[in-house]
């Protein structure tokens, strides 16, 4: 695995937080840990859902930014392949052998459009999305120029009001002239709705569902018409998969914080009207973090603070406790209330950060730990790769 012998060469506490065999009591604080047998079960029960539905899964690479994961997730998971929103990112997971990339963003820039198209001769079949014909011309250069090809999916703004076109003349315009230029394929569509991902009502996100395929369906008639041929319908993620797998419609979801879980994710509620980390789920991904003060009775301060998270999804929730709270944080502190005092100096508590992405950019490593110790040490492969 890419980081085992790497972590066991670097020095513990300035380089990487552990080393292989490391008891999980002694592991440098503020981390990243990995229940490694939550995570497997996780990816195993993706795998075998996708499978059930008769659908293709593409892990969300954004999530982790880690090439051993997303090889797990193929080992484990039979995932196809990885989507992830940045070339640089896609350049990472191709060095690190993963062999379907898609980048699911528009890229632009003539310099990244030349790098996307050169990860082919990496051995890696490369999709993008384009929502504006003007793109066509500089993605059919720089294919041809370096003697690839690049694949594209239109993406429809079915929701989220972001990017992707918004009426079906435009999938067809697009999708033609994808056809007729060289150097380029036409592969499909991609119609993932982000914005319906947290809604926490199951009936809400079916809702907004309707409405997606309403779009896609639209969408699909038009091509067909022109006889245009759709390989990939993508979109779907952790909050909305069984809409989109079950909808006979989507062949390819594109889940990524399944694997990890956060708290954010853990308010979702299922169609059992249970939170989704409550069976349909578990957490696997940790901010390991040590209590460095109580010099106040009634609350511990940690040393996981803004610098080990990030709280654009609110404050973390302290794993497994009801007694104790984490209630603020600064730069390199956390306040956790402690009203009966009963935390103790160094005395470690896991964190599920409230959104797992953003926090996970903020690492060097994921210490993998099983059995009450480190098993792996991975890095956080495409960390800083906002390219």
């Amino acid at each position: 695995m890419i980081g085992v012998e790497r972590g066991e060469e670097l020095e513990v506490g300035y380089d990487v937080p552990a080393s292989i065999g490391m008891k999980e009591s002694e592991i440098q604080t503020p981390c990243l840990i990995l229940d490694l047998d939550a995570l497997e079960r996780n990816i195993v029960k993706m795998g075998s859902l996708a499978q059930g539905m008769g659908v293709r899964h593409r892990v969300h690479g954004k999530m982790h930014k880690s090439v051993d994961v997303a090889l797990l997730q193929e080992r484990l998971g039979h995932s196809v392949g990885v989507c992830c929103q940045k070339v640089s990112e896609a350049e990472v997971f191709a060095r690190g052998g993963i062999r379907d990339i898609l980048v699911s963003n528009q890229i632009r820039d003539p310099a990244k459009i030349d790098r996307l198209a050169r990860i082919p001769k990496l051995g890696a079949r490369v999709i993008c999305c384009v929502d504006d014909i003007a793109n066509l011309p500089d993605l059919s250069s720089a294919a041809t120029a370096n003697g690839t090809r690049i694949e594209c999916l239109v993406e429809i703004d079915c929701g989220a009001g972001r990017c992707g076109v918004v009426t079906t003349t435009e999938v067809v315009a697009i999708a033609s002239a994808v056809e007729k230029a060289e150097g380029l394929k036409f592969s499909g569509i991609q119609a993932y709705q982000g914005a319906m991902q947290h809604l926490e009502s199951y009936q809400e996100r079916g809702a907004k569902f309707d409405l997606v395929v309403t779009e896609v369906k639209s969408a699909l008639r038009a091509l067909e018409k022109e006889g245009i041929d759709c390989e990939i319908i993508s979109g779907g993620g952790t909050g909305s998969y069984y809409f989109e797998g079950n909808s006979g419609i989507f062949n390819e979801l594109q889940c990524g914080s399944y694997a990890f879980m956060d708290a954010h994710y853990g308010r979702v509620l299922g169609a059992d009207g249970k939170r989704i980390d409550q069976g349909e789920w578990e957490n696997a991904l940790f901010i390991l973090t040590s209590v460095m003060s109580h010099a106040k009775a009634d609350q511990a301060v940690v040393d996981a603070g803004l610098k080990a998270q990030s709280l654009d999804s609110g404050l973390p929730v302290v794993f497994g406790r009801t007694d104790i709270e984490y209630i603020s944080c600064s730069d390199e502190h956390g306040v956790v209330s402690d009203p009966d005092g009963i935390l103790t100096i160094n005395e470690k508590l896991k964190l599920v950060p409230g959104h797992c992405d953003p926090t996970c950019n903020l690492h060097d490593w994921y210490v993998g730990v099983r059995g009450g110790k480190v098993e792996v040490i991975w890095p956080v492969s495409a960390r800083g790769k906002v390219y």
